[in-house]
């Protein structure tokens, strides 16, 4: 941060009343706060998960992060982007602080100042952007364990599109996306398993409602049922499990999960359930893919969860992949 656009920060803080602070000089990082500048380590914080499925956020996906954090810091954790949730998250929780910190390479993940920062704090909310940079900047670094170790004490945290993929215990990691390239899309998954954009990650972070499972994000708005099947299948293939679930989420809805894996869904569009047990029948380079059946949940807001028993109280339908093509037992064929 330059010298005049840190006493620019400083002098809009002090218009708006608020109270602004950079990382210590030097710093590869960059720390953008609102409110109290000193950490107020509240009681009675109490762990959950907040699960986006991205686009436009989700206000009351947020509220329930603060109320879980009783008031403490609230801390925005990003690889690239601004301090845009500060006055966003402000202006809708009573918090003792909102800060975003950005962490945008390992040199920064090393800082100090940077793990400290997260230990101090009592919600936690992975912004999105790309995937890629969280695995690539964060893995095996100070900041994958000080996430680790606010997990096991309890702390809350959330996360929306690059943000909720990192939460599972599989990760799509997007690191065979190429910069400025497309996405990986649902077709090219399905007639090839083993492109090189199909990249999977394990145990980025430890959250217990979340073993054994991969998500998705943007999910029926971007069409990635194929992918995620996809993920799936090569996780299965792979012998790395004999079952897996997966979560995907549409825009502007949210999954909000007590710590023991029971929650609700809330917002404007749908999530959904899935699981399936035993290797595919073709999954293999340069093959489309064969596998399923596949069990699907499809939950609107206000529908109850149990990842305890993997269920919900929705009536459940199959979808199977069939030489790269997707089927569904849905009176209308529809997969969503």
């Amino acid at each position: 941060m330059t010298f005049t656009r840190a006493i620019l920060f400083l002098a809009m803080a002090s218009l708006s009343g608020l109270a602004f602070r950079t990382a210590p000089a030097g710093s590869p990082d960059q720390y953008f706060r609102v409110g109290n500048p000193t950490d107020v380590h509240a009681s009675g914080v109490k762990a959950g998960f907040a699960l986006l499925g991205g686009g436009k956020d989700l206000d009351e996906a947020f509220r329930w992060l603060c109320e879980r954090s009783h008031g403490g810091d609230f801390l925005i954790l990003r690889a690239t982007g601004t301090d845009a949730y500060n006055p966003y998250v402000n202006g809708l929780c009573r918090e003792n602080s909102v800060a975003t910190l950005i962490v945008p390479n390992r040199e920064a993940a090393s800082d100090p100042f940077v793990a400290q920062t997260i230990r101090n704090v009592e919600a936690i909310f992975i912004a999105g952007g790309d995937q890629a940079n969280y695995v690539n900047f964060w893995t095996d670094t100070p900041v994958q364990q000080a996430l680790n170790d606010a997990i096991a004490r309890g702390v809350p945290i959330g996360g929306t599109s690059a943000g909720l993929a990192v939460l599972g215990e599989y990760v799509y990691s997007a690191q065979g996306d190429k910069p400025d390239g497309p996405d990986l899309q649902s077709k090219a998954a399905l007639d090839n398993p083993f492109d090189p954009q199909v990249t999977i990650v394990h145990d980025f972070l430890r959250i217990s409602a979340l073993r054994g499972v991969i998500t998705d994000t943007h999910f029926s708005a971007r069409d990635r049922l194929g992918r995620l099947l996809v993920f799936m299948a090569r996780i299965l293939a792979d012998g790395d499990a004999k079952t897996i679930h997966g979560v995907g989420i549409d825009p502007q809805t949210a999954v909000l999960l007590d710590a023991d894996g029971t929650g609700r869904v809330t917002g404007f569009a749908a999530a959904y359930l899935f699981t399936a047990v035993g290797k595919p029948t073709t999954c293999v380079p340069g093959k489309p893919l064969s596998f399923g059946p596949v069990s699907v949940t499809k939950l609107k807001a206000g529908a109850m969860v149990d990842l305890k028993q993997w269920r919900a109280r929705e009536t459940s339908y199959t979808v199977s992949v069939e030489a790269g093509k997707i089927h569904s037992t849905q009176k209308d064929g529809a997969i969503y």
